[in-house]
């Protein structure tokens, strides 16, 4: 029984050895553990100064195990502040990765936080990573609100509904949404974009459609003699002939009713130009009459009538052809006016310069002209200047057949002056004139007899006889003064 009380004290007493050995082990995994995770911690939350450290090598595995405690569990407390500012942090800059991505009501769930390194570093790397993206969104929403505004004022002008149009675009982009709440997307970026860029080239083209409407107007009121009242009604059209795209501002300005309602009109109008045709190329016939009649070049104003009577009554030409066609000749008859103005400048100065030369040769007949009568120092006068004048028309007639020969070579045509050609009229002129100085040399040598043989008479009778008045015709001289009530000489 001793023996057996012995062994049964035995077994109890290496139970309660290896239960202790168990239990010392625990402990000191325990330790083991407890130091571990206050050095992970310590290594993850990268800042001992906030938290003392005990030295753990001192004391039984319970006395230091209890030494771990309070800092293990502070450190616990403030790796779960910093996981959850991490979280918040990482939180901001997923959602905005996800707006500027166009993905955020995808993204669902917070991010996973990196618990390996809580370090106040890492956190501040983060937070510049946020504050960045929150100026890029702020950038990005400012941009948004700019295309916004500009798809509005444009749809505006083009009298198109706003909240479809950017609707469409994206739904977030409605006025009854908040500022924050608006997409900022690549794409709702790239879509605002190009919805600008498709209005802005609309708006391009219904103003060149408007313009063309407008001159078209313009040209068709003109042509008709439109009353000013008429004209009114269609102000705001006309109002943006040579307006630029960007100085269109005006609410409906470039509307399609608009537009449709000023096609309308052009049409109508030209309906009646077509039937008011004589009369607006009778019209345009007249004016080219004159231009010619201005430059003095001879037309056959019936033959150009009845030519345009034919076209429109046999209805074989446009109205519009007919009328092109004509402004295409007054356009060539104003350039032909332009190449012989400088000529025919030079041929009135002639004419005038002949015209004082007559004025002059009628002055010195005048036998009464040196009398003291009312107006005679004023001819006197003209009569001086009139000599000075009539000296350069020899050099005027040279300068002008020469720049008409010119003229003629370039052009390979005659340059008729009220159809006769101006180079004869300038021969002719030069015969008359020097008809008209064999006459003076004539007439000065028979008086030049006449005076020697009263000279002879008087030393033989001693008397004088009074002299006779020369009996001269009247000599006509002048391309005017020598043709028709136009200053043409006659052939």
């Amino acid at each position: 029984m001793l023996l057996q009380i012995e062994q049964e004290c035995l077994d109890v007493y290496k139970r309660k050895v290896e239960q202790a050995a168990k239990s010392r082990a625990q402990l000191l995994q325990a330790l083991s553990d407890a130091k571990l995770e206050l050095s992970t911690l310590v290594s993850a939350l990268g800042d001992k100064s906030f938290i003392s450290i005990p030295e753990t090598t001192l004391g039984t595995i319970n006395e230091q195990l209890a030494a771990i405690a309070p800092a293990l569990e502070q450190l616990l407390k403030q790796k779960e502040e910093r996981v959850k500012e991490f979280s918040d942090v990482q939180s901001q800059i997923q959602k905005i990765c996800g707006e500027i991505a166009g993905n955020a009501s995808e993204q669902t769930g917070a991010p996973a936080v990196d618990e390996s390194d809580l370090s106040l570093k890492k956190l501040n790397e983060y937070q510049v990573k946020l504050q960045e993206l929150q100026k890029e969104k702020s950038d990005r929403l400012h941009k948004v609100l700019e295309f916004v505004s500009t798809v509005h004022d444009l749809c505006a002008v083009l009298g198109m509904d706003f909240f479809s149009t950017v609707t469409e675009v994206h739904p977030s982009l409605d006025d009854t949404t908040g500022v924050q709440s608006k997409s900022i997307s690549n794409d709702t970026l790239l879509r605002l974009a190009e919805t600008v860029s498709a209005l802005n080239e609309d708006k391009k083209q219904r103003l060149h459609k408007l313009q063309e409407l407008a001159t078209q107007l313009i040209d068709l009121w003109n042509l008709m003699d439109t009353p000013e009242e008429e004209r009114i009604l269609f102000d705001h059209v006309t109002c943006h002939t040579s307006a630029s795209v960007d100085g269109v501002t005006v609410p409906g300005a470039l509307a399609l009713d608009l537009i449709e309602q000023a096609e309308v009109e052009v049409e109508r109008l030209d309906q009646l130009k077509a039937s008011r045709m004589k009369e607006i190329a009778f019209k345009k016939q007249v004016e080219l009459e004159e231009i010619f009649a201005r430059a003095h070049i001879e037309i056959d104003p019936e033959a150009a009538r009845e030519k345009i009577m034919a076209l429109i009554d046999s209805g074989n030409v446009e109205p519009t052809e007919l009328l092109a066609d004509m402004d295409n000749q007054i356009a060539k008859a104003k350039e032909e006016v332009l190449s012989r103005k400088e000529i025919l400048d030079r041929v009135e100065k002639w004419m005038s310069a002949c015209e004082e030369e007559s004025w002059l040769e009628d002055y010195n007949r005048d036998e009464n002209r040196y009398n003291s009568s009312r107006g005679a120092h004023l001819n006197l006068k003209r009569a001086e200047k009139a000599r000075i004048l009539v000296n350069k028309i020899p050099g005027m007639v040279d300068t002008l057949v020469a720049k008409t020969r010119a003229w003629e070579e370039d052009r390979g045509i005659s340059f008729s002056y009220d159809g006769v050609p101006l180079l004869a009229m300038l021969d002719e002129y030069a015969m008359l004139r020097q008809e008209r100085e064999e006459e003076k040399r004539r007439l000065r040598d028979q008086k030049k007899y006449g005076e020697q043989q009263n000279t002879e008479q008087e030393a033989i009778f001693g008397s004088k006889p009074s002299p006779a008045r020369p009996s001269g015709t009247k000599k006509v001289v002048g391309p005017r003064a020598n043709g028709g009530t136009n200053g043409t000489p006659s052939r």
